[in-house]
Formats: C-alpha cells, sequence, structure tokens
C-alpha cells in the first residue's frame, strides 16, 4: 500500500493537521527502515513480533515510554487505514497494549517571571523598531488568548478585527473559533500593522506575522524567539509557546475563569483536554483548604 493514499485519507477523512501529518509519515518511514534492515520485511507484512523488537530498539536508543507511545499510534492509524480499504483483515496490533508513563506536569510560569517579562518593556512602544514590535506581540499575544503556536503563524490580517478586539483562529480540525483580546493587546496591535504596512516587501502575502521581507514567520522561529525573551525572566527548562498556553489556562482558571469558558477559549472538543490545567489551581486550593479548615492540623 502506498503512503500516498494513507497521506490522503489523514488530509481528506481525517482532516490531519500538518503536525500530525508529518508526524504520522516520519514514524512509518522509520518502522519501514527498521523492517528492511532487520527483517526485509514491509510495513504491510509486519507481524507483532516485529513491532515489539522495534519498541525494543526504540528503548534501547533512548526513547521514552511516552515517545514510543506514540509512534505505535501512527502504526495503528495506519492499520486501521489498511483495515477500513480491505488489505488487511487483521491488524498486527490487535492485542497491544500501551506502555504505562508516567505523566509529567510541566509548571507554568508564574504571575511573577510574566510580570517581570511585560513590565521590563514598558508602556511605551512608539520608538520600537518592526522586528521589536512584531517579537514582543508574539509573546503578548501568545499569553494573553492562549492560541497554539501554529494558530499565531496561520493568522492572517482579515482575522484580527480591532473594533470587536477579536481574532479569528483556524484550530485543529479547520475549525474557526473567535478568541477575544485584553486591552492591552489593542495598542500593540495597531503599532505593529502601522509599522508592517512600511514595509517594502519583496513578496506580497496575507500573513499577519511575517519577517521584514515579507516571509511567513516559521514555527521554529518562534519557538526560538520565546525561549529567547523567556530566558531572561525564568530559570525554568520548558520555555515554549505550548508552556505559554499552559501559563495562559493556569492563570486564568486560577482568577476565577469558567472551566467551559477556558475550553472555549483554548479550542478543546473536551473538557477532559481543559482539565489538565486544572491541577495547578487544584493544589493551591489544597493549600486554601488545609490552612483554613478549623479541623486542619496546622504546623
Amino acid at each position: 500500500m502506498s503512503l500516498n493514499a494513507f497521506k490522503d485519507y489523514l488530509l481528506m477523512e481525517r482532516m490531519a493537521s500538518a503536525h500530525t501529518l508529518k508526524a504520522y509519515l516520519r514514524d512509518l518511514t522509520s518502522f519501514a527502515e527498521f523492517l528492511q534492515e532487520q527483517y526485509q520485511v514491509s510495513v504491510d507484512s509486519a507481524q507483532y513480533i516485529h513491532v515489539r523488537a522495534w519498541m525494543v530498539f526504540l528503548m534501547d536508543h533512548g526513547n521514552k515510554h511516552q515517545t514510543i507511545n506514540r509512534k505505535i499510534s501512527s502504526l495503528k492509524a495506519y492499520y486501521q487505514f489498511l483495515l477500513k480499504t480491505g488489505w488487511l483483515t487483521l491488524s498486527p496490533l490487535e492485542v497491544h497494549q500501551s506502555l504505562k508513563s508516567r505523566p509529567k506536569l510541566s509548571l507554568p510560569f508564574s504571575i511573577n517571571e510574566m510580570n517581570a517579562l511585560f513590565d521590563q518593556w514598558g508602556s511605551q512602544i512608539t520608538q520600537l523598531d518592526f522586528d521589536e514590535s512584531r517579537n514582543r506581540l508574539v509573546l503578548a499575544l501568545l499569553y494573553g488568548t492562549g492560541i497554539r503556536r501554529a494558530e499565531l503563524t496561520g493568522l492572517n490580517l482579515i482575522d484580527v478585527d480591532l473594533d470587536r478586539a477579536q481574532i479569528k483562529v483556524l484550530g485543529k480540525r479547520n475549525k474557526e473559533r473567535l478568541v477575544p483580546l485584553i486591552e492591552s493587546l489593542i495598542p500593540m496591535l495597531k503599532y505593529y500593522l502601522n509599522q508592517r504596512s512600511k514595509l517594502s516587501l519583496h513578496q506580497e502575502t496575507h500573513s499577519l506575522f511575517v519577517m521584514s521581507d515579507g516571509r511567513k514567520l516559521s514555527d521554529s522561529f518562534v519557538y526560538r524567539l520565546v525561549n529567547r525573551y523567556l530566558s531572561e525572566v525564568t530559570s525554568k527548562e520548558k520555555r515554549s509557546p505550548h508552556m505559554l498556553r499552559h501559563t495562559f489556562a493556569t492563570h486564568v482558571l486560577q482568577s476565577g475563569a469558567d472551566l467551559n469558558s477556558v475550553k472555549e477559549l483554548l479550542g478543546h472538543s473536551s473538557l477532559a483536554a481543559t482539565q489538565v490545567y486544572t491541577h495547578n489551581s487544584i493544589e493551591d486550593l489544597k493549600k486554601s483548604y488545609r490552612g483554613a479548615h478549623p479541623r486542619s492540623t496546622k504546623k
């Protein structure tokens, strides 16, 4: 079975994101290369013993259980596709059970760390050049809205509605949602748009965030940008756009936001995904409870 057919299936029927598509194809290619080198068999004719051997190989090369489970998920999706199209009658992963992995909770940035980041810039933005105004807006928009990195780089000029103080975001599975903008983002957006309009672009683009020559910002550029700015105010190892999303969700929940509202803001399809971010809020609640309850043992 051609991987191109599977790719078309992911795009047309599963409406998979570019990131998911890339990960699935990378994992399948890796598995195929392992099978060819070790057993001279194809992915379509592999048995569960071959999958287990690949898992051992991955573990021997330092892959964590969580990473291996994700790679096996790519294989599952492919074999489910083969079953659906009649190329297989039984998946080699029929009896497979995921490896157990201890959930790792990443600590969000504190409110003090976020204040340190934005307060050091002050309120004056009129002296900033294009690059600096864009960079600061990227950080402020990620933390101020909780949108994903891919959603940020996918924003177009037409998606920004300053009059209504909102942006239109294209999320996973091509689902659109409206995300409100906090007041402090409005002047930053206005200034950046003004600076952007003065660029002599080598190529015309409708993307909101661009390089000075008009090229759309890449995901890797945004990651490096976030990492660099956050390294100035925190010693935490994880300094990614996703951690800003995590921080946004945690802070608004701590401030009393309704879980359903945060679910809509983040673009989650179910509350289960949003509840991941309630961990820290629950820990704060435990501390308050233990300190306030008359039967609590106070040390």
